[in-house]
Order: C-alpha cells, then structure tokens, then sequence
C-alpha cells in the first residue's frame, strides 16, 4: 500500500532537508521556491540530481526541479507525480503535477517563460499539455512539443534513488521514457505549424537565471563549431 504522506524516514532526508518540504505546504510556495534557486547549466555534463544534491549545490534544471516538488507535495499528503513532455529537435521537459477541485495544474522548473507554473485549470492532462504547446519552440522557431507521458508516481522508486541518490538519479528518468506517451498533434497538424515569429524568440531568450561567463564561452565555441562545419559544408 502507498502512504499517503511521507515521513522523514521515508525519504531518507537529514531533518534540516525535511524542513524545507515541510515549508512548501502549497503549490505557490513550492513555485516560488522552484523559481528563487538557481538554474542548473550542467557545467561539467547532464545530471539528474536528487532532493538532497538539489538542496545542498542550490542549483537544479526541469525534472531535478520536479522531484523535489513531488516530494514536497507527498510530505503535504498528496501524490509526488512527474509528466513528461517530449518534443522532437528539443529538449524534453518534466513537470510535477497536482490537482485542485479535480483540475490539474503543473509545478515547473525552467528558465525560460513559456514551460513555466500551470494554474489548476485543466480537465485532463492533454489539456494541461497542450497549453505548453505553441510555446514549446526551438531557437529557429519549429514548435517542437509532439507527446506526453503517463504520470510516474514517485512513490513506486526507491527514494534511495531519487531523494538522497548522491550520484545521477538516471533510474527516474528511464522509467520516465519507457512509460507509454500520447500523441498531442497528427503527421497533417504538424505540417500546417506556423513558425514562431521574431518577437515569440526573442521572449523566448528571456531568462529568469543568466548563465555565468564560462557556460557562455561554451556556448560560444559550440556555436562557432557548428559555422565552421557549415561552412565547409557548403564550400564543397
């Protein structure tokens, strides 16, 4: 049988981490928590950091965000889902999910405007994912969102896994892929998409946490890798 609220013990946590889930006793708190801590770059590689790594490196991207959201809504009595949304030439992104008066609404943390918090407003999850759909976008503009996942209850993983793991927590996010996804648009849909326009990507560019100079400097000679191959490409 799954608890209904986690303890202390259940999760593993020190008390002082328990304490910050204890604090997040509502959807806005656990937002505003999610906005106020830094983005995670992944300056030395992807991660997949757990509850405890999150808390104690102050830094987290899109599903290490969500976890810890989960698991502040399951301290709080309710269930610690994720949804994946996939997309295609983009990044996928996760979100913790939680309802209200039988809506759902979506815990989000991105540095970027459009996958942000979603109000508990939507009779379904496809609802819910669609309303990430026409700003789901790549930097050339190509609406990029095409399926979302079943929820993955947190409570069916070791938290050993993903609560105080103090290595990647890849074991979520497998379980994350595997799980059966569903179509949001049809093959004639996503031939009628219309591009985002120049100030849908430069809104886009916002972000809520800037990247320090060494993660733009990567950037940077990534960006002029991709030129230089370019242009050999077209010099052939």
């Amino acid at each position: 049988m799954r608890k209904r609220f986690a303890r202390r013990e259940d999760l593993g946590l020190t008390r002082a981490e328990f304490r910050v889930l204890q604090l997040l006793d509502s959807p806005q708190k656990i937002q505003a928590f999610l906005d106020r801590i830094p983005q995670n770059f992944e300056p030395d590689g992807d991660t997949a950091l757990s509850i405890r790594e999150v808390l104690r490196q102050q830094r987290a991207h899109c599903i290490e965000g969500a976890m810890l959201a989960a698991a502040a809504l399951w301290v709080h009595g309710e269930r610690p889902l994720l949804l994946d949304l996939s997309a295609v030439h983009d990044y996928d992104h996760v979100v913790a999910l939680f309802r209200r008066n039988g809506f759902w609404g979506a815990l989000s943390k991105t540095n970027h405007y459009p996958l942000r918090y979603r109000d508990p407003i939507y009779r379904s999850l496809r609802e819910l994912a669609l309303s990430y759909f026409h700003e789901y976008a790549n930097k050339r503009g190509h609406k990029t969102l095409r399926r979302y996942s079943r929820p993955l209850d947190l409570r069916t993983i070791d938290p050993r896994l993903w609560a105080t793991n103090g290595k990647n927590c890849w074991e979520v996010t497998e379980r994350l892929e595997a799980l059966p996804h569903y179509r949001l648009v049809s093959d004639r849909q996503i031939r009628a998409l219309r591009r985002n326009d120049e100030i849908e990507r430069r809104a886009y560019a916002l972000r809520d946490h800037p990247p320090p100079a060494d993660v733009r400097r990567r950037w940077a000679e990534k960006a002029a890798k991709r030129l230089t191959w370019r242009e050999r490409k077209h010099a052939r």
